[in-house]
């Protein structure tokens, strides 16, 4: 895969410019699955910046240790678990314990997934299943689990689901553009039958938007991705953040069943090949 180092360091995350105000989310506890880098830890770090307890997972300890330890120095409290979203049983005992720790969940950030670059024809069944139980299965339990809490404690919540840019088709990744797909209109669904219980359900669709994942892509897949849209370059980590910030605080008080895309018009012009483009498509 790709040696060359891409997203931003901690010390960025901690620096980086923010249009919010520092205490925007005191005393407020959010979830944010998949923090233990990358997109997740980004989005988890602006939310301790902005003065929120925590709640993380991810499926590598360590990494998730580093993480909680990081998140911590903005002062808030991080309550941390190692664990895969795909099993439903894992998922309640994380929601169940993260009500427990602080009385509350505010706002869950669905991050947690992935995929990998390959032609649809060489998909095979466990690679498929792989990205299906991760990007829409697990999030789903999730969702359903703090739904569940929310309306047995009638207290209000905010879903946001991170999804991806799947409006032209994702060809490389067409497992993943299926998954996120049906977390799309799940979130649409759901968004109806939960508002009675004053839940929000939204999506944040982020394009090109570089972050250590651009490393699981083959150099000739990634340096496609400054094509993707027609501001021609890829977007990054925080410009997500703050988008799902934006769906997540009172500002997006009367927003649900929306996808906010993080894209740069990648949905309108663009042509990113993950696996890298194909001699049938290319144009000289």
């Amino acid at each position: 895969m790709n040696k060359t180092q891409f997203g931003s360091s901690r010390e960025d995350l901690s620096k980086r410019a923010t249009v919010y105000a520092s205490g925007l989310f005191t005393g407020k506890i959010v979830v944010v699955t998949g923090a233990g880098g990358g997109l997740g830890l980004a989005i988890a770090t602006l939310f301790a910046r902005l003065g929120a307890n925590l709640a993380i997972n991810g499926r590598n300890e360590e990494k998730l240790a580093l993480a909680k330890e990081f998140l911590e120095s903005f002062g808030g409290e991080v309550f941390a678990v190692p664990m895969t979203i795909r099993e439903p049983e894992q998922v309640e005992d994380f929601v169940a314990k993260t009500n427990q720790e602080f009385g509350a969940i505010d706002v869950l950030v669905n991050n947690a997934g992935g995929q990998f670059p390959q032609a649809a024809l060489e998909f095979s069944p466990k690679g498929w299943n792989a990205v299906i139980d991760t990007n829409l299965n697990g999030t789903w339990w999730m969702m359903q689990s703090a739904a569940r809490h929310w309306v047995a404690n009638k207290q209000p919540g905010s879903i946001v689901n991170i999804v991806a840019d799947i409006w032209r088709g994702m060809p490389g990744i067409a497992h993943t553009c299926a998954a996120r797909a049906g977390v799309v209109y799940l979130s649409k669904s759901v968004a109806v039958e939960w508002a009675p219980h004053d839940i929000r359900v939204n999506c944040v669709a982020p394009g090109c938007c570089e972050s250590n994942g651009f490393g699981n892509y083959p150099p000739e897949g990634s340096a496609t991705f400054q094509d993707s849209n027609p501001m021609r370059h890829a977007g990054d980590e925080w410009d997500v953040a703050e988008g799902v910030v934006y769906m997540a605080a009172n500002s997006g008080k009367f927003v649900t069943g929306e996808v906010l895309n993080i894209d740069g018009g990648q949905q309108l012009w663009g042509d990113p090949w993950p696996t890298g483009r194909p001699d049938y498509f290319r144009i000289t």
